[in-house]
């Protein structure tokens, strides 16, 4: 999938999940423009710096059968949060960055499937 798509993909998810958890207080995105320029922030950080996340972090990442990659995309959306400003994307607790990021995973794992299955 490329680069744009995967961009647009995100931007959808982060503006449902805002809406998902509105009463909550958990997640906020102040407008649909910054859930664009938040996914594309983090789609420049998972190029950029989770490799080296994940590399530094391999030896847990195997003990835990890969369940700390769960903690290195929270990392990443709370990353995401300082770059683009805490006051227009931010989450309530990094265990809520945590449950936005595995949410995140499972969908974009499912519409990634459907298109590969699609053609």
């Amino acid at each position: 999938m490329g680069f744009w798509k995967k961009v647009l993909i995100d931007t959808i998810l982060f503006i449902a999940l805002a809406g998902l958890f509105a009463g909550t207080g958990m997640f906020y995105i102040s407008s649909a423009w910054m859930a664009l320029l938040a996914s594309f922030v983090l789609a420049i950080l998972n190029v950029l710096i989770k490799p080296i996340l994940v590399i530094l972090s391999l030896p847990i990442n195997i003990l835990t059968l890969g369940l700390f990659s769960i903690v290195i995309n929270g990392v990443m959306l709370e990353l995401t949060s300082v770059f683009v400003g805490s006051t227009l994307f931010h989450f309530s607790s990094f265990w809520s960055a945590m449950l936005i990021a595995i949410i995140m995973s499972i969908c974009n794992t499912l519409i990634t499937d459907h298109q590969e299955n699609s053609y």
